[in-house]
C-alpha cells in the first residue's frame, strides 16, 4: 500500500476525536470567509454529482476516454457493456460494430455485437454475427441458449439451428 492509501487518522487512535474535532472547527473558520463563488461551485458540483447516477457516470466517463482515442478496444468493451446495461440500444450496436471492425476475428466481439442487434431487434443479423462467432471458436452454446439479451431469437428456427448444433 502506497502512503497515498494511509488513513487519515485510526478510529481505535484515543486521540482521533480530539484532532476530528480540531479540523472541524477550523473548517468552520475557514467556512465563514468563503465566497459566495466558492459557495455556489460547491452547491453546482453538488447538484450535478446528485442527479447523476452510476451508469449515468460511467456512460460519460468512458465517453470521454474513448474521445481522446476512437480505437481503444478495452475503452469500447467496457462502453459497450455499460451503455447496454443502461439500455442505450443503438449505441451498444455502433460500439459493439466499431469492435468488430477493429477485431475481425475476435468471437466475443462477434457474440455481442449478435446480442446487441438482438435486443435492438435486428434479427437476421443478430443470427449472422452468432454464426459468426462460432465459427470463429465461440462455443459456449449453453450460454447463448440462456442469454437474456438472445430472448427476442428463441423461437426462431434459425437461432434453434445455431443452438442444435453439435
Amino acid at each position: 500500500m502506497s502512503g497515498l492509501d494511509t488513513p487519515q487518522f485510526i478510529p481505535d487512535d484515543p486521540n482521533a476525536d480530539q484532532g476530528a474535532t480540531e479540523k472541524q472547527n477550523r473548517g468552520k473558520q475557514a467556512g465563514k470567509k468563503e465566497s459566495r463563488s466558492a459557495k455556489a461551485s460547491r452547491q453546482q458540483a453538488g447538484d450535478w454529482f446528485g442527479t447523476m447516477g452510476q451508469l449515468d457516470f460511467d456512460v460519460d466517463f468512458f465517453e470521454k476516454l474513448l474521445a481522446r482515442n476512437d480505437h481503444s478496444v478495452e475503452v469500447l468493451r467496457v462502453l459497450g457493456e455499460i451503455v447496454s446495461r443502461k439500455g442505450l440500444l443503438t449505441r451498444a450496436v455502433e460500439i459493439d460494430r466499431l469492435l468488430v471492425e477493429l477485431l475481425p476475428t475476435d468471437f466475443l466481439a462477434r457474440y455481442n455485437f449478435g446480442c446487441s442487434l438482438a435486443r435492438a431487434g435486428q434479427a437476421e443479423y443478430a443470427i449472422d454475427e452468432l454464426a459468426t462467432a462460432i465459427e470463429l471458436g465461440y462455443d459456449d452454446l449453453a450460454h447463448m441458449e440462456a442469454d437474456p439479451d438472445l430472448e427476442t431469437l428463441r423461437e426462431r428456427t434459425d437461432f434453434q439451428t445455431l443452438i442444435d448444433r453439435d
